[in-house]
């Protein structure tokens, strides 16, 4: 293709290019499409195949054109980027300088300036000559036997209270009847039989469980309560009722044991079972804090160990979601303590480091997985698509076909998968150490980098 490049400025990681394609290149593009496509055409009053070519292009010309110049872009813009061997860190930015109506018509040149920022080149540090420190942590036997507790209490169950006066006490489970009813008018959804409510349990409205303790069983008795507004359901929102419950049973809670009849209720074999099950569950969870903190240690090295000028939209464009974020916790009331007391110049200023960071290090492990040919498989990328879709329940296949046609959300997908991949090569080829450390050490929050 005839074209002229002219490189207009070159500063920093900033370059811009002007491009003119002369008109009589489009031209010759303009026939060869009409020519192409005028043998396939079925006009009426022509046979097919013999439709003329002026005739296609009186018809046609305008839509074919668009058609050719969008291609001309296309070409043109790649052909900037292979001849002087760019690495764009954005999508190119065009800005058509000629009149689009004349050349469309065929009467000028297509002229535009071509705007990109270029990838930095630098060199990342040697990843096996760093040093880092994994912190680890074991459960105790008391922990383990914490937890075996508290599952216990929580599969308790309930045994009928008996004796002369029995009445229902916060905690107990009573076994009831109701009817609700509105102005003396029942309503949809407001009647239950053999309902097993726990009082303090917060399942059914404000106050309705509070005015069955001191209930005896085979009693009949009225709870007046005023439904909340707002409300799911709107006719009853805000509006006092009146419900008829009648109490068949009072029960108080009984803790189960921590036995292999407990295990056995929750599908495993045998006690000893359930230990190993809650000795691996907790396990998890130290060794998940122990990967997060590994990894912060090693993003804070890369941070420190590279110095390298940042492509200005790339830092702009993370800015701009970190901002909308603090924005809407903010309009929300949900703004950290420590940011509340700032100024809206502090906030964007230590903001503002945060995006850099996250530029600097998104492109040093993306220059690492480079080097050392990281990739994410579309078996890798296809399971995350799933495991994502998995979370939406009914809409799961809905879920899964967005992404399934929909490339930018692919790219979503596959940013933190291969930000993993590129960070357990680091933990492999570096030297990592573990430390033991205490339970209060590996549930600790991490504290911000410094100066932010």
């Amino acid at each position: 293709m005839s074209m002229q490049i002219v490189e207009k400025s070159g500063e920093g990681l900033s370059r811009v290019y002007g491009v003119t394609v002369p008109a009589g290149e489009l031209a010759k593009r303009l026939e060869a499409r009409i020519a192409e496509i005028a043998p396939q055409m079925n006009i009426k009053g022509f046979r097919k195949g013999k439709v003329p070519a002026a005739h296609v292009k009186r018809v046609h010309g305008k839509a074919l054109m668009a058609e050719v110049i969008e291609q001309a872009l296309n070409e043109t813009t790649q052909k900037v980027l292979d001849d002087n061997k760019l690495r764009p860190a954005s999508q190119p930015d065009l800005k058509p300088e000629s009149d689009m109506e004349k050349v469309i018509a065929g009467g000028e040149d297509l002229t535009y300036e071509l705007s990109l920022e270029l990838m930095p080149e630098f060199e990342p540090l040697d990843i096996a000559a760093l040093k880092l420190t994994r912190p680890v942590y074991s459960p105790t036997d008391k922990e383990v036997d914490e937890a075996l507790a508290d599952l216990a209490k929580q599969a308790k169950t309930f045994e009928p209270r008996t004796g002369k006066t029995v009445k229902a006490k916060d905690g107990d489970q009573v076994l009831i009847d109701f009817v609700g009813s509105v102005d003396g008018v029942e309503f949809p959804g407001g009647k239950g039989e053999g309902f097993e409510l726990t009082l303090g349990s917060g399942q059914f409205i404000p106050g309705f469980e509070d005015q069955l303790v001191g209930a005896k069983p085979g009693e009949e008795t009225v709870v007046k309560v005023t439904f909340p507004s707002p409300y799911q359901s709107e006719e009853l929102a805000g509006k006092d009722a009146e419900f008829k419950v009648t109490v068949h049973e009072v029960r108080a809670p009984v803790d189960a044991e921590p036995d292999d009849e407990l295990a056995k209720r929750l599908g495993l074999s045998d006690l000893a079972t359930l230990k190993e099950t809650l000795t691996k569950n907790l396990q998890q969870g130290y060794d998940r804090n122990s990967r997060f903190k590994l990894k912060r240690a090693l993003l804070d090295e890369l941070d420190k160990g590279h110095d390298f000028p940042l492509p200005p939209r790339m830092v702009e464009a993370e800015f701009a979601g970190i901002w909308q974020q603090v924005e809407q916790d903010k309009a929300a009331g949900n703004l950290p303590p420590e940011d509340a007391d700032k100024t809206e110049e502090q906030l964007k200023e230590e903001y503002g480091k945060i995006a850099e960071r996250r530029v600097r290090l998104g492109l040093v492990l993306a220059e690492i997985g480079r080097r050392n040919n990281v990739q994410v498989t579309d078996q890798e990328l296809g399971q995350a698509m799933q495991r994502e879709a998995m979370q939406y329940g009914q809409q799961a296949q809905q879920v899964f076909e967005f992404f399934r046609t929909n490339p930018q959300a692919q790219a979503q997908l596959r940013a933190p998968l291969y930000e993993d991949k590129v960070v357990e090569l680091i933990f492999e080829k570096a030297d990592v150490k573990d430390k033991k450390v205490s339970k209060k050490e590996i549930e600790a929050d991490d504290d911000l980098p410094e100066g932010y």
